[in-house]
């Protein structure tokens, strides 16, 4: 820990020396970079109590009673100001420092996701919740207990140091960030529609997000960083018919087999990769019943992803136009619905440049300011649609497997990491970058 810190503290210094800095303002940021490293090494045991236990009880989308009544209480115990049930589960707390200045806000999501988990930890979840009517296993697959942990431990600290803060800090916990229940609102978008953003107003927000990479290491990008995405549905209406006289009737699993291929063409063929990155995966095939009856409905759903608007909106058309002629060709009705659209999630440029040297400090390896775009995707982006914001990466070693998958877990010595940069993150902003302007 003691190699990180200086070397983070090493480039820090070359960065603001570069950002026009003075030896005062250098040694100030020194010594309270030290001061938050070392509380986030003092937390550490409790950050990590947290995170294991968020991860052996995880909950879905807008369900997520639990882990927010843990959020409040821990809160509440600081000396926060804190609201309960926005956006359905969500937790907003404001702690006012002690002296004049902005407003930042932290962000944090705390739901699961309908996956069996793997890991063979001790603490594996064996949570069963309800998704789309069914009962189904449930899985921190992709780190929100992680964010919840960190951002409890950033809390504690903050609330330690509130008399020397400039400022006032908004803490959100966000419910459904992996989208909220089908026939539901949630998420990012909904807690903005309920105005966590509007009192008081944050002059900026930042948000993480734990990705396999090395132990601590803090990847960002100026500009967009992660993708827009969008979900669809087709829903088809053939004639039934026997399995062994198909000619009678309407073959949907041969039509949808031909529009899986098209879409992969429409991608690959279509389109111009080499100005923006787009992605089409078709993800569910549902139709009929037994093996020698040939249905007369189908439907399949999937995920658009792209990084540019206008690509976005032709790519739109071609997979409409693609479903139509092919449906026609088999005598099929029905056609292609857009469903719910995520923008992409891109980070404000001056905020990413003003806040470079805090995250060299906090970066556990050399940061990487340009690392390449994501084709996930993140709600952050609803609240940097409202006020600038920056997103990061904080890398949790190489596990099994990635975000989403029953085998997906983390290096528990990242979250120290995490903890301290949101910390700095937070307070660089109000002492050097925030208008000075009480809330």
């Amino acid at each position: 820990m003691r190699t990180r810190t200086w070397k983070g503290l090493l480039m820090a210094g070359v960065l603001a020396a570069a950002a026009g800095l003075g030896p005062n303002a250098l040694a100030q940021e020194t010594s309270r970079q030290q001061a938050v490293f070392a509380a986030a090494k003092a937390l550490q045991p409790k950050v990590v109590a947290w995170r294991r236990d968020i991860h052996e009880h995880p909950e879905l989308g807008n369900r997520e009673v639990r882990t927010a009544g843990l959020v409040a209480e821990h809160l509440k115990s600081l000396g926060y100001e804190v609201r309960t049930g926005v956006a359905h589960t969500g937790v907003v707390a404001i702690l006012r420092g002690g002296k004049p200045g902005g407003v930042v806000a932290l962000r944090a999501d705390m739901d699961g996701l309908p996956v069996a988990e793997q890991t063979g930890l001790p603490f594996a979840s064996k949570a069963v919740g309800e998704y789309n009517g069914k009962p189904t296993p449930v899985m921190h697959a992709c780190g929100h207990d992680a964010h919840v942990a960190i951002q409890m431990g950033a809390a504690e600290i903050l609330a330690s140091m509130r008399d020397e803060i400039p400022g006032t800090v908004v803490l959100i916990f966000q419910p459904a960030e992996e989208g909220p229940p089908p026939g539901e609102e949630g998420g990012a978008a909904l807690m903005v529609k309920e105005g966590v953003l509007a009192d008081p107003k944050p002059g900026a927000i930042f948000g993480l997000h734990v990705s396999p990479g090395e132990v601590g290491a803090i990847a960002y990008r100026s500009g967009p960083m992660m993708a827009a995405a969008d979900s669809y549905e087709i829903r088809l209406k053939g004639k039934q018919t026997h399995g062994a006289r198909p000619w009678d009737g309407v073959d949907l699993a041969s039509l949808s087999a031909e529009i899986v291929t098209a879409f992969n063409q429409v991608a690959s063929r279509q389109l111009d990769v080499s100005r923006s990155p787009t992605v089409i995966t078709v993800a569910v095939i549902q139709s009929g019943v037994r093996h020698n009856i040939i249905p007369d409905e189908l439907m399949m759903a999937g995920t658009l992803r792209t990084f540019d608007p206008e690509m976005r909106e032709d790519t739109n058309a071609r997979m409409k136009k693609t479903v139509d002629s092919i449906a026609a060709r088999y005598g099929a009705t029905g056609g292609l619905t857009m469903g719910g659209h995520v923008p992409v999630t891109a980070n404000d440029p001056a905020l990413t440049k003003a806040m470079a040297p805090t995250l060299a400090a906090a970066s556990a390896k050399p940061a990487d300011g340009e690392t390449g775009l994501v084709t996930g995707a993140e709600d952050f982006s609803e609240f940097q649609a409202v006020v600038p914001g920056l997103y990061y990466r904080l890398g949790v070693g190489f596990p099994k497997g990635t975000n989403h998958s029953p085998f997906f877990t983390i290096d528990e010595a990242a979250l120290e990491v995490g903890v301290g940069a949101q910390v700095l993150a937070a307070l660089d902003y109000l002492e050097r970058v925030a208008p000075q302007s009480a809330d």
